[in-house]
């Protein structure tokens, strides 16, 4: 199954480690450290034309790769359909 990001972006979702809301996620230390560094290393795309809501954590092949959206963590957690797989347990 693939998770849509935005701008003609899809990931895998068994690629997907996290799904993070920027605006509270980015408050603390050490998550702005880790986006820092992410993006020293080249390995944040930004997908978002708009102000960014969520950034994705994905690993592949390449590496950790992270992903800054526009689009809410409400509605990239219901496009994994984690929540759904969730309900049903």
């Amino acid at each position: 199954m693939f998770l849509h990001l935005g701008q003609n972006t899809v990931v895998r979702t068994d690629a997907v480690v996290g799904i993070f809301d920027i605006e509270t996620a980015s408050v603390g230390k050490i998550t702005r450290q880790f986006l820092s560094r992410a993006e020293e290393e080249l390995r944040v795309t930004n997908v978002s034309q708009d102000l960014p809501k969520s950034f994705v954590v994905c690993l592949d092949e390449g590496g950790m790769r992270v992903y800054i959206s526009q689009i809410s963590t409400a509605t990239l957690r219901r496009r994994t359909g984690f929540v759904e797989d969730l309900a049903k347990d």
